[in-house]
């Protein structure tokens, strides 16, 4: 440990003044090791070397003293006996504030582990939205825990590996870090898909010399030629790194054999123009390859990365992909938003750096639209993977978009005033429809109306952008209450007696102020405004006051589906055949028939009477002459009947298991299960269960319905 904090403290002496560091963060380092003290990491080592490696990363990326003093107290909250109070009096707000921002959230009871990652997510955005430096906190704490990771259970592993690929690198991505992101990316597949990772790995490492020293001859090359054109220079190859590699031969099902651009050449010059001499002259010595020469100098991706990148053929045979871009361009693509701080001779303008935080502005327009986290955890998830179709204004304006947008996205993408005054749109000279998708290079032109009366409703499902959808859910939420208002209550009682069930009686005070505290909600009327809206749908509140209200009948009525054995005649299970008791019978197996269901008798010869639902369609080919009334006599008869059940759900792993869980929730004996996917890729399972009564099917089929990705339940017949 003492290693450790002692080349900490030289990396600091040589970035920081001497009066920082002794002030903060030398002071930092010792505050953090006396309240860590005793503790350990998996590993068996002292805890503090966590918070000293953190710090150290955040040191080597030239943050600020603020940050890196967060960075050494980022846990002490969380996991000592340190208060808010202990930190503000002994380092001030700026560093409690950040600490705070990257400290998790007070144990509570979640419902789930994803919707406790949910809400501590939402929180660490809110934070980063304020300072930015929160996110490249917890960035470097990951990348840390990422490296340690093999001390962790492998299940432990497999969750945190997929947590990060999913969020902190794609966030990492999205700030321009590809040092931080590259390296994540990696760790990750060494435990996501270790087998597959540790095969590359070799692959490449049996193929390296080689390649090495054919790169080393196209530099040499490259070299010449900027020499040869009085243009100051330097020319490197970098291997790309594994899980790129992996993701190229997984995306576009290549062999390893089939990846020749494994190192990338990199040529840093001074200028853009002398960026782009050096791309015509490599163009004159090799030829291109057609589709492989993009210029993210003239339209920036997102994360404002910049350079020009061509593929050729050489004349050693094989491919080589060329990166060019200024020195300047090199530390955004390397250091990304932390160049703001690292490189503070040539420190980006508050302007530059707020453009870079567009995305995350725009996320937090429609952030509090979102009342459930872990939709909004979802939401984010998509955003943070869509790839990107680069559109432009009439006035040659580059517009990035989510790919598959439309017009609406693009109008919102300008400002919220255009787009809620929408009327038409006309792309490359000719008039589209709202619904057409753009394409990259498209040139649109948006028609407006100051008397437009606002957007659709019909945009929502139009709309591929979070943000687009965002800014509409504000127009009316904002324009439209009273309307918002009496459609989401329409909507609730729609869906509810859908259900069977009533919304007054659902609605009682306890159940209603569970539902506002798990949304936050203040009020009847701002519940009913969300879901008319959109903001928050039907069945996240309905499905909750469901279950609540039948956990209720639960409690009251315990012994409701105990099972008994199955009896065999009309007067042991309660029916009566046409005025006749005691007959031989039995219930039909294809509709099951329980007590409170329209029956109807069929007589077959030498086996007695067959008691089918009145509904059952097999019944309507039978011989009219042998049907026969039968109704219940005792729907409260305590006896046991077959009733069969279709789920319709969206397609996953544990799909199965949650149905099997619910059943056992209720005491329902499950006699019977048949699954399997259709075209549509949609699960169709099939069960049979054992009840008692007809209220019971309702109370089992709503609870079905409230499994997760579950879209239909009903009774069927076999």
């Amino acid at each position: 440990m003492k290693e450790i904090a002692d080349r900490l403290k030289n990396k600091m002496a040589e970035q920081y003044s001497s009066e920082i560091c002794e002030n903060v963060l030398f002071k930092a380092i010792d505050y953090a090791t006396v309240a860590h003290e005793g503790q350990k990491r998996n590993s068996g080592e002292e805890y503090i070397i966590h918070p000293l490696l953190v710090a150290e990363i955040l040191t080597d990326y030239g943050l600020d003293e603020c940050t890196v003093a967060a960075a050494l107290l980022h846990d002490v909250l969380e996991d000592t006996d340190k208060t808010e109070k202990d930190l503000l009096a002994d380092f001030g707000q700026e560093v409690t504030d950040l600490v705070i921002g990257v400290t998790k959230l007070d144990k509570i009871n979640y419902v789930s582990k994803e919707q406790e990652q949910a809400e501590n997510f939402r929180k660490m955005l809110i934070a980063m939205a304020k300072d930015i430096r929160v996110l490249l906190i917890k960035l470097a704490d990951r990348l840390h825990n990422m490296r340690s990771l093999k001390f962790l259970p492998r299940a432990r592993q497999t969750a945190m590996a997929m947590e990060t690929l999913e969020i902190y690198a794609k966030l990492a991505g999205r700030l321009g870090i590809s040092q931080i992101k590259t390296e994540l990316e990696d760790l990750c597949l060494k435990y996501i898909e270790s087998e597959k990772y540790y095969t590359l790995v070799d692959l490449i490492n049996s193929k390296l010399e080689e390649r090495k020293i054919l790169v080393g001859k196209v530099v040499c090359e490259i070299d010449e030629i900027i020499k040869e054109s009085n243009i100051d220079g330097e020319v490197f190859g970098r291997p790309k790194h594994i899980y790129s590699i992996y993701k190229k031969m997984r995306d576009k099902k290549l062999s390893f054999a089939e990846i020749y651009d494994m190192i990338a050449v990199r040529v840093i010059v001074n200028s853009v123009d002398e960026c782009y001499e050096v791309l015509g002259k490599i163009h004159k010595k090799w030829k291109p390859i057609p589709g492989r020469i993009k210029d993210y100098i003239a339209t920036p991706k997102p994360n404002l990365y910049q350079a020009l990148h061509t593929t050729v053929v050489t004349n050693y045979g094989q491919p080589f992909e060329i990166q060019i871009r200024t020195l300047e361009m090199h530390k955004t693509a390397e250091y990304g938003i932390a160049a703001h701080w690292k490189y503070k001779e040539n420190r980006t303008t508050t302007t530059d750096l707020d453009s870079r935080l567009t995305w995350l502005r725009e996320i937090m327009e429609w952030e509090g639209d979102l009342k459930d986290s872990v939709d909004f955890l979802r939401t984010i998830k998509g955003d943070l993977y869509s790839a990107e179709t680069l559109v432009f204004t009439p006035k040659g304006d580059v517009i990035s978009l989510q790919t598959g947008s439309n017009p609406i996205d693009f109008a919102y993408k300008i400002h919220s005033a255009i787009g809620n005054k929408l009327t038409g749109a006309i792309v490359n000279g000719k008039i589209v429809p709202l619904s057409y998708t753009l394409q990259t290079g498209d040139v649109i032109e948006i028609n407006t109306n100051a008397n437009s009366k606002g957007p659709s409703r019909d945009w929502l499902k139009l709309v591929q952008t979070n943000g687009a959808k965002g800014k509409i859910r504000q127009f009316f939420k904002k324009e439209m209450k009273e309307e918002n208002v009496k459609l989401g209550k329409t909507m609730l009682e729609k869906e509810a007696k859908r259900r069977n069930f009533t919304l007054s009686v659902l609605l009682n005070e306890e159940r209603t102020a569970a539902v506002f505290d798990k949304l936050s909600f203040q009020s009847e009327d701002e519940m009913y405004a969300s879901v008319g809206y959109g903001a928050v749908r039907v069945n996240q509140v309905l499905l909750k006051l469901i279950d609540m209200y039948l956990k209720e009948i639960e409690k009251n009525t315990p012994q409701e589906f105990v099972t008994q054995a199955p009896k065999t005649s009309s007067k042991d299970i309660g029916i009566s055949i046409k005025g006749n008791t005691g007959l031989l019978m039995k219930l039909a197996g294809c509709c099951g028939p329980v007590p409170g269901d329209e029956i109807i008798g069929f007589i077959s010869k030498g086996r007695g009477i067959t008691v089918h639902r009145c509904d059952c369609p097999n019944v309507k080919g039978m011989e009219k002459e042998r049907l026969i009334e039968a109704s219940w006599t005792n729907t409260d008869v305590q006896s046991v009947f077959t009733v069969n059940i279709q789920i319709i759900a969206a397609e996953r792993a544990t799909f199965l298991a949650d149905v099997s869980n619910a059943l056992s929730s209720m005491t329902v004996r499950l006699t019977a299960m048949n699954a399997r996917i259709d075209k549509n890729n949609k699960a169709i399972l099939n069960i049979s269960v054992q009840l008692s009564k007809l209220d019971q099917v309702d109370l089992v089929k709503s609870k079905l319905a409230m499994i997760k990705g579950v879209e239909e339940v009903f009774r069927v017949t076999n």
